[in-house]
């Protein structure tokens, strides 16, 4: 269920506010629409954002800004919050922010201006992984682009780690009831279901780009490497130079991305 809410166009943008109704909780998002009068077909974006390392600062505009750039460049853009974050409503877990995701997907396949052979998902950091579950497990998805996605979780196979996490992620506002999670092993089981070592390979026929910044201080560039050789043909990867783990701050990285979906849906 979702409902779309106020919109206003700014540099020839239409801009609409989005709410998405998963699992009882609202999504909430924006959906990013070149303004063309003739009314024809764009390929689609959906761009997930991470894991929140701390509380959100209000003054970045981080990935708004970045919704704009990829619509200006021709893509039906959506951007929205995971639930536990920003103003969506619930608690962090895995495979929720795989159901919110699903949920974004199918609003972005059935709106009427949407070429719906070109939707593309780009994920960073846990939105990458995320992206990569999904796409795996649903035709729809056209192409892929990770940026910065670890490949498996082995800090929190230790059940005193994990409650540490849990415990920071409370401090960060996105675990917001005192219950949550009632099982430790299920919430835990949750990373496993979703690790990239087992899906990144059934992205394949369709095209896969993986970027990462080569002073990622919290994934290591070997494991980019080792997505892209675990992941089957088209693909591609882009070593950012310079690059931490925060690739959204980084025009190369971002051009890296614009370029290599433009150039599948020959946009340029």
């Amino acid at each position: 269920m979702s409902q779309a809410r106020k919109s206003y166009t700014i540099k020839g943008v239409e801009r609409r506010a989005v709410s998405l109704e998963v699992d009882g909780l609202k999504i909430v998002g924006e959906i990013y629409i070149p303004e063309d009068p003739e009314g024809r077909l764009y390929p689609a974006l959906c761009i997930c954002h991470g894991i929140p390392r701390g509380i959100p600062d209000p003054k970045d505009k981080g990935y708004p800004l970045l919704a704009e750039r990829f619509c200006n460049a021709g893509f039906i853009t959506m951007i929205f919050n995971f639930r536990g974050t920003g103003d969506s409503e619930g608690n962090f877990d895995l495979l929720g922010w795989a159901r919110d995701l699903e949920a974004a997907v199918n609003y972005l396949y059935n709106l009427p201006n949407v070429d719906k052979s070109h939707l593309s998902l780009m994920g960073f950091s846990g939105g990458a992984i995320v992206s990569l579950f999904v796409a795996a497990r649903d035709p729809r998805v056209s192409s892929i682009v990770t940026c910065a996605c670890p490949l498996e979780f082995p800090a929190l196979t230790d059940k005193e780690r994990a409650k540490s996490f849990i415990e920071h992620l409370r401090s960060i506002g996105i675990i917001r009831d005192n219950d949550f999670p009632r099982s430790l092993d299920e919430w835990l089981d949750e990373f496993k279901q979703v690790s990239p070592i087992k899906w990144v390979g059934k992205i394949s026929p369709r095209p896969i780009l993986i970027l990462h910044g080569d002073r990622d201080e919290v994934v290591d560039q070997s494991q980019a490497w080792a997505l892209y050789a675990l992941a089957g043909e088209p693909k591609d990867i882009v070593i950012i130079e310079g690059a931490t783990h925060r690739l959204r701050h980084y025009e190369k990285a971002i051009d890296a991305a614009l370029n290599w979906l433009k150039s599948r849906f020959g946009l340029i």
